[in-house]
């Protein structure tokens, strides 16, 4: 996450403000802990994908509980910079939709950076 972090700040940092410049061992150990709690609370879902030895982080997929109208969940993915246009990215973008649509109750979902930019989620209203 770190090799590609310039990019992924571009695209989550204004929603998020993640992942800081200054993202230490701790203060990633501490966010890895917080999403633990959400998972194991069954707020949110965070799934890692990994090279097949499990030794390198290639992406990320996030389901999340709404922060804005229109949706039952909020989807997200990334991967590093070495796999953006290639077929992890493109294999992503076919499987999560299709995964969320199959196997989650959802009725609304909204997939961030995909069916709507990320500017525009924005914009939208948030939750009352």
């Amino acid at each position: 996450m770190t090799g590609s972090r310039e990019r992924l700040w571009s695209v989550f940092g204004p929603a998020w403000a993640w992942p800081p410049a200054t993202m230490t061992y701790e203060a990633n150990l501490a966010d890895l802990e917080r999403h633990a709690a959400e998972i194991e609370a069954h707020e949110s879902f965070n799934y890692t994908i990994e090279t097949a030895d499990g030794t390198a982080l290639r992406g990320c997929v996030y389901i999340d509980p709404p922060e804005k109208q229109g949706a039952d969940a909020e989807i997200s993915w990334w991967v590093v910079d070495e796999e953006v246009g290639g077929g992890l990215e493109r294999a992503l973008d076919v499987f999560v939709p299709h995964w969320i649509a199959e196997d989650w109750p959802f009725e609304r979902p909204r997939f961030i950076g995909r069916d709507v930019s990320w500017d525009e989620w924005l914009k939208l209203p948030g939750l009352p």
